[in-house]
């Protein structure tokens, strides 16, 4: 049995859990989440209580099992609490802020680079150098992060770049003026 799969997932009060086409539909004061569950794995809610069991033993089966109820609990959370990134934008000049439901970047290119916020996170700039970025779908909002992460990765020398706010940058050491005795 997956040690995963086999935890039961505890319903707060205010949530509604459905299933329906296929899929099982979450209901929070954060809004609502769905998600497809593969037939080979069934989803059941006993007393408050989110049960996930499956049908078969191969692997791909056992493997469904233990992915099926993270997500799930995911969503759980997703619609109670909210899931949450943080960037920081470091260098000279760069700077980001929100337009309506666009996100406007500066990171050093010629041309200020703009995304379109996704329906269902709000993204907010603290500061011209910390966005936050929030939702309930745990996917989508790591995706977003990433994206905007993915334009300026941080560079190992002097940092300049987008970062999370708890990752740790490793640092190389630039180059030396002379070599030592040599023409």
């Amino acid at each position: 049995m997956s040690r995963i799969g086999k935890r039961p997932i505890p319903v707060p009060g205010g949530v509604t859990v459905a299933s329906r086409d296929g899929g099982v539909e979450v209901k929070g004061p954060r809004g609502t989440l769905f998600q497809r569950v593969s037939p080979s794995v069934s989803v059941a809610l006993e007393s408050g209580v989110l049960t996930v069991s499956r049908a078969g033993e191969s692997q791909a089966v056992r493997a469904l099992h233990g992915l099926t109820r993270a997500m799930l609990n995911n969503m759980v959370t997703g619609v109670t609490s909210g899931f949450r990134k943080q960037l920081e934008i470091v260098g000279v000049g760069y700077k980001a802020e929100v337009q309506g439901g666009t996100l406007v970047l500066s990171l050093g290119y010629s041309h200020p680079v703009r995304l379109e916020i996704p329906k269902g996170l709000a993204v907010k700039a603290e500061r011209p150098t910390l966005l936050t970025i929030e939702g309930a779908d745990r996917q989508l909002v790591g995706e977003f992060a990433a994206g905007v992460r993915g334009l300026r990765p941080p560079e190992p020398y002097k940092g300049k770049g987008v970062k999370y706010t708890d990752e740790r940058i490793r640092r190389k050491v630039g180059k030396t003026g002379a070599t030592a005795g040599g023409k």
